[in-house]
């Protein structure tokens, strides 16, 4: 792959992943997509809902994208240990591969930045001009 295009894959690496972190949020608070059941925010899953909601639109506008990051990746470490590991230390047994990889995608995220294609991107510019 030519060096030139990695950019624009992190990009939509970080696009996509905000996308389906976030639907994960909206699934818990608003029932959509899904069956329309939804949690009550003072729980611990509406808490998680909040922060898969919010934290994944910041991640895919690419807008405090590091701090977002950082925090979601906290959020999928503490639903691994709560919801996962209990069942067995081995995400591929206890079905918890999926926050391990959300955990590790957003810990890079947080270590790399926005990138281009972003909100921060446009902040940043502003503020050196």
């Amino acid at each position: 792959m030519n060096s030139s295009y990695a950019s624009y894959a992190y990009a939509l690496l970080r696009i996509v992943v905000g996308l389906l972190f976030a639907m994960h949020g909206s699934q818990k608070l608003l029932g959509f997509p899904g069956d329309g059941a939804s949690m009550p925010l003072a729980s611990l899953m509406g808490v998680a809902g909040i922060i898969e909601l919010v934290g994944g639109l910041l991640i895919m506008l690419g807008l405090f994208t590091r701090v977002a990051a950082f925090i979601a990746s906290g959020t999928m470490a503490v639903a691994y240990f709560m919801a996962h590991f209990p069942k067995h230390p081995l995400p591929i047994i206890n079905e918890g591969e999926l926050a391990v990889v959300y955990c590790f995608v957003f810990l890079f995220i947080a270590a790399y930045g926005s990138g281009i294609w972003s909100l921060d991107s446009l902040r940043t510019n502003r503020t050196a001009a």
